[in-house]
């Protein structure tokens, strides 16, 4: 269910600039997480900040799309098969 905020956003700030703050804030985790990879940076606030921003835009986009059950389903779907690759991962490497 979406949180009653992220709604709200959507309606004050309209679809097309909520997408867009989607992209804005997906690119800024991307930044901070390359800052901590390759330049060793100790940034896990921003990280720890940009998450949840992402967070927070992703549920405004599947609001957005209503994808909301389609998404869930589709995420514990894509668990399963992780879940399916590390089982025979371990059983390469036992």
């Amino acid at each position: 269910m979406t949180h009653p905020v992220c709604e709200r956003a959507l309606r004050t700030w309209g679809e097309q600039a909520q997408m867009l703050m989607v992209v804005e804030e997906m690119s800024e985790l991307t930044k901070e997480i390359l800052k901590n990879i390759n330049r060793k940076k100790d940034n896990i606030a921003e990280i720890i900040e940009e998450t949840a921003d992402v967070e927070i835009m992703l549920e405004q986009l599947k609001a957005n799309y209503g994808i909301e059950e389609k998404v869930a389903a589709y995420k514990a779907g894509k668990l399963n098969l992780i879940e399916q690759r590390l089982n025979e991962w371990d059983k390469k490497t036992a």
